[in-house]
C-alpha cells in the first residue's frame, strides 16, 4: 500500500536488516481478508497511524525455520501478512497441529477469536445463559453461532439477513432482517425479552431498532442485557436511546484491541 485512496500492488518490500531475540522471517501459507485488514487498508480503522508504504494483512499462517505450522498475529507493523515472508514474534503464535488446513485456520481463527474472546474475556459468561448475535450471516456472526453454543449458552438467536438459513449452524431462533419493518421490530422484541447477552456485529441504525425494540419488551427490567459491540459493518455510529439505559440494566461493553490485551488475546489462541 502506497496511499490509502489506491489499491495495494504486488511489488518487493524489504525485510528488515536484523531481528529481535524472539522473532523469526516466515514462509507465509494463507492470510485472511478480514474487515480488520480491509479497514486498515484504506486507513479507517481505529488504530491506523496513517504511516505508509504498508504491507496489509494481520494474520497468518506459516511455516517457520525450524518446519514447524504456526498460526501468528502481528503487532502494529507495517510489514504485514500478505507476502511471501514477513517477520513473526514467535510469542504471538501457536503452533498448530499436523493435518490442520492453514487456509482454513487463516480465514476462520480471526472472526472466531471475536466471539470467543468476547465470552471469555470481556464479560463472566455463564452455561445457560442466552445469547442474540447480531449480523448473524456474516463469517463472524456464523461462527459466532457455534462458539456461543461450545461455551454452553442455553439458547441462541441468530439476527441478521437471511438469518433463517442458520438453524444448522445450531441457531435456536433465527430472525431476519430483511422483511417488514413492524414484523421485524416485533420479532426482535420478542427474541430479546428474556436474553442475556447480545454479541453485536452490525452497529449503527440496527443497534437502535434492535434496543427500541427489545427493552420495551424485557420480561423483567431488573435483568442484566449485557450489550457487546465488536463490528461495525452497518455504521460506525449508533444513537442509544436514552430511556434503554435508565429503563432497564443494559450494559454496553466493547471488545477489540485495546479493550483486550495482547497477551489476553494470545493466550487465547490454543
Amino acid at each position: 500500500m502506497t496511499a490509502f485512496d489506491r489499491a495495494p500492488r504486488y511489488q518487493d518490500f524489504a525485510l528488515p536488516d536484523s531481528l529481535g531475540p524472539h522473532e523469526a522471517v516466515v514462509d507465509v501459507l494463507a492470510v485472511g481478508l478480514h474487515p480488520r485488514v480491509r479497514s486498515q487498508t484504506d486507513g479507517s480503522h481505529y488504530t491506523s497511524t496513517d504511516e505508509l508504504p504498508l504491507v496489509p494483512g494481520i494474520d497468518g499462517v506459516a511455516r517457520t525455520p525450524d518446519g514447524k505450522l504456526r498460526y501468528f498475529i502481528l503487532p502494529h507493523t507495517r510489514l504485514g501478512s500478505m507476502a511471501e515472508q514477513t517477520v513473526v514474534d514467535l510469542r504471538r503464535s501457536v503452533e498448530l497441529p499436523d493435518g490442520a488446513n492453514p487456509i482454513q485456520i487463516a480465514a476462520a481463527m480471526n472472526p472466531a477469536m471475536s466471539s470467543w474472546i468476547a465470552l471469555r474475556r470481556r464479560i463472566d459468561f455463564q452455561p445457560g445463559q442466552s445469547v442474540l448475535i447480531m449480523g448473524a450471516t456474516g463469517n463472524a456472526g456464523r461462527l459466532a453461532i457455534q462458539v456461543a453454543k461450545k461455551l454452553g449458552a442455553g439458547r441462541v438467536t441468530a439476527v441478521g439477513r437471511g438469518a433463517d438459513r442458520l438453524s444448522d449452524l445450531g441457531a435456536d431462533a433465527t430472525v431476519c432482517l430483511d422483511g417488514d419493518e413492524r414484523a421485524v421490530s416485533q420479532a426482535l422484541g420478542e427474541a430479546g425479552r428474556d436474553v442475556d447477552v447480545v454479541i453485536d456485529y452490525l452497529w449503527g441504525q440496527p443497534t437502535h431498532d434492535a434496543l427500541c425494540a427489545i427493552v420495551p419488551r424485557r420480561v423483567d427490567d431488573g435483568q442484566v442485557l449485557t450489550w457487546i459491540q465488536i463490528g461495525s459493518v452497518a455504521g460506525l455510529e449508533s444513537s442509544i436511546p436514552s430511556a434503554a439505559l435508565r429503563a432497564s440494566r443494559l450494559q454496553l461493553v466493547g471488545s477489540g484491541q485495546g479493550s483486550v490485551s495482547t497477551r489476553d488475546i494470545v493466550a487465547a489462541l490454543a
